[in-house]
């Protein structure tokens, strides 16, 4: 499987680059006479891919400064003992560390590492997406302080906070985690759960150390990233989006049509509350905001990250808990809100 997706990483760092060639000769005029769903795949493919490894590179920025400067004890010290306010805990955790869907993935693996408990750990990763400054911005700049901005912000800290609660049935990380995510070294020869200082140096070489952490796990993530925005960008040349807009009417189709979207498109949370204003007016506020809300927690890019951190049943029910819960409470709105 690990060949299987580094051959895939290989070929997506091949069309990653024939598209940039592209795009330069389109950009310069001398564009080479190509299927039109070629260039749609191109488009899309450096859209998601160059919109997202920013955040990718800020997660795992932080996730190097994580592994270098913070103790196991000391986090564990500040972490609620209870397991509802753990979960409310790691659900507003990101206006701490405001990533997107990401670059949360490994962040929460260093951060399950220095102790953090299911609960607080899945709560972090579902809501941090949106609840975090920068998205909470972008989505007033595009819908104003209504019903959607505050509908998405509840909605994404409920969800997250009654995944999590779900998980801390499970007390042991280790059962919910891939056994490579516990045993990772990112350094050859670096202890790991020791008392700070953890790498011993100046201030300077320990930032090094820290970059030097953060590269690396930006390689790591950045190939499934990859495919990830290969595979999405796929799907959307393949399938017509006017096929799919044309089946979204009534209270619980167009949810399921606005949930497929989301995890076709894989946006990044930072702009999809721009991307989701071309629906208002055709579709319901309560698909609308199924899209807001399940983006940023499930969509193509973020199960194959999922999928590197966490065991697969693990990671079957990360999909199917938000997404039935995203389908009932948009539903609700729809029927009973009317806005």
């Amino acid at each position: 499987m690990k060949r299987v997706f580094n051959t895939l990483s290989i070929v997506g760092l091949a069309v990653l680059g024939v598209a940039l060639v592209l795009f330069l000769q389109n950009w310069m005029g001398g564009g080479i006479e190509l299927p039109s769903q070629f260039y749609t795949f191109t488009t899309i493919f450096l859209g998601i891919f160059i919109e997202a490894a920013p955040f990718l590179l800020l997660g795992t920025l932080a996730s190097g400064l994580v592994e270098v400067f913070f103790k196991k004890e000391s986090i564990q010290r500040i972490m609620p003992r209870n397991r509802f306010l753990g979960a409310l805990a790691g659900g507003l955790l990101g206006f701490v560390f405001p990533v997107c869907e990401c670059g949360v993935v490994p962040l929460t693996r260093r951060l399950f590492r220095k102790g953090m408990g299911p609960a607080m750990g899945v709560a972090f990763l579902m809501a941090s997406p949106v609840l975090n400054p920068i998205v909470i911005l972008s989505t007033y700049a595009a819908y104003g302080w209504g019903p959607v901005l505050w509908l998405r912000v509840a909605l994404s800290l409920a969800i997250a906070v009654a995944t999590g609660l779900i998980f801390a049935v499970e007390e042991q990380p280790a059962r919910l985690l891939r056994p490579s995510s516990l045993s990772l070294a990112p350094i050859r020869g670096a202890s790991v759960d020791v008392a700070l200082p953890i790498y011993p140096g100046s201030l300077g070489s320990r930032l090094r150390r820290a970059l030097s952490i953060a590269g690396e796990e930006f390689f790591e993530m950045g190939r499934y990233l990859i495919i990830g925005s290969m595979l999405a960008a796929a799907l959307q040349a393949v399938v017509p989006q006017g096929t799919l807009l044309a089946l979204g009417s009534g209270p619980l189709l167009s949810v399921l049509v606005m949930m497929l979207l989301a995890v076709l498109l894989s946006i990044c949370s930072t702009v999809d509350a721009f991307v989701s204003l071309a629906f208002v007016g055709t579709f319901t506020t309560g698909s609308v905001l199924s899209f807001l809300v399940l983006g940023p927690m499930v969509d193509i890019k973020n199960i194959l990250l999922y999928l590197q951190v966490f065991r697969r049943r693990t990671v079957l029910y990360m999909v199917i808990l938000p997404v039935l819960m995203v389908i009932l409470a948009t539903v609700f709105i729809n029927l009973n809100l009317g806005i």
